[in-house]
């Protein structure tokens, strides 16, 4: 039992150390959950994602994705003004004998801030939003200083935004050492599945005996409601998309391995944006049974047919993944962004 904690520990520590990118918007959310559930947060107190975003520290990028799947969880309501209006937890902790309930309507101001956030993470989440949110249309060079400018930051914390988004797979260097986020189109996209289906199966294979069952378990739930589900919203299928391509993959122990993931895997960020923007491409997501087999050859204790199974997942996902990109690419044009320029 020890030891099994002790590799949970490791594995998480390791998920977190290579490649991971910030999720400043998941700490709100388990920071407010936890508020609403044990009632410290009661209705019908409202929450908007200004004061969200200036109580956290935060930009409104996080505040506004965690308010969102805030809402998803049935503990908030859309106000019919505006922001949302606590809508109770439904399973709140008892309090103890000593603690009085808490007054009807507490304010945000009863919530405990986030703390000594490193600058760079605090427009991390929103500066990596607005550039998957643009290239879907185009690659965009990336100036530095103007980055700096627009958030208020030294240079210094707008090159530690884009290591950490070079990290991601999401940003380069040209050779003349100018920052560039490379469009997704068609070639670019099939490079990087054909890396995450050479890759990710391998991975899987050697996370299969550190899996604990109950883990497997729960991503079979999450999948079979899902599947089940008359409609499923972009952020669930993005959490079911970590679930696979990253809970599991994390109890891999080849840190180079993992290490090597981490670009082809920048695809599961653009997932995000593109899974809210074409939620409805196909009547049923497909990837829900293609994830289901994955898990069940995992359960059945049959790690190569699990990896097999991954590899026919991704080789057949990157047309899909190209398919919602081409409806976002003829849509809207996204807003001008003075630290974006389009090149083409």
């Amino acid at each position: 039992m020890e030891g099994g904690k002790r590799q949970g520990e490791k594995a998480g520590r390791r998920d977190l150390r290579i490649g991971s990118s910030p999720r400043l918007y998941h700490r709100v959310f388990e920071i407010l959950s936890a508020q609403i559930r044990q009632g410290v947060l009661a209705p019908p107190a409202t929450l908007t994602e200004t004061a969200v975003a200036a109580r956290f520290g935060v930009s409104r990028a996080p505040a506004r994705r965690a308010l969102a799947e805030l809402a998803e969880a049935g503990l908030l309501t859309r106000s019919a003004s505006r922001g949302y209006v606590v809508a109770g937890g439904g399973s709140h902790q008892p309090a103890r004998p000593s603690q009085q309930p808490p007054p009807a309507g507490t304010t945000l101001e009863d919530v405990p801030k986030l703390v000594s956030l490193p600058s760079w993470e605090r427009i991390y989440g929103e500066v990596e939003s607005e550039i998957i949110a643009r290239i879907s249309f185009a690659t965009w060079r990336v100036n530095e200083a103007e980055l700096a400018r627009h958030y208020r930051v030294s240079r210094t914390v707008a090159r530690d935004v884009l290591a950490r988004l070079q990290q991601r797979g999401l940003v380069r260097k040209d050779d003349r050492a100018r920052w560039y986020a490379p469009a997704l189109t068609a070639d670019h996209v099939g490079e990087l599945y054909e890396l995450r289906w050479i890759l990710e199966p391998v991975a899987l294979a050697k996370a299969a005996p550190n899996l604990p069952r109950d883990l497997l378990q729960r991503c079979r739930q999450a999948l079979e409601a899902a599947m089940a589900a008359p409609e499923v919203s972009g952020a669930t299928l993005d959490r079911l998309e970590h679930d696979l391509h990253v809970a599991l993959l994390a109890r891999c122990e080849n840190h180079t391995l993992m290490q090597a993931i981490t670009q082809p895997q920048s695809l599961l960020i653009a997932h995000r944006f593109l899974y809210r923007w074409t939620a409805r491409l196909f009547r049923t997501e497909p990837f829900l049974p293609e994830h289901l087999e994955v898990v069940d050859a995992l359960l059945a204790g049959q790690a190569a047919a699990a990896a097999t199974a991954l590899q026919r997942h991704l080789q057949v996902s990157r047309d899909r993944a190209i398919a919602r990109i081409d409806v976002i690419a003829r849509g809207t044009q996204p807003d001008p962004l003075s630290y974006l320029e389009r090149m083409g």
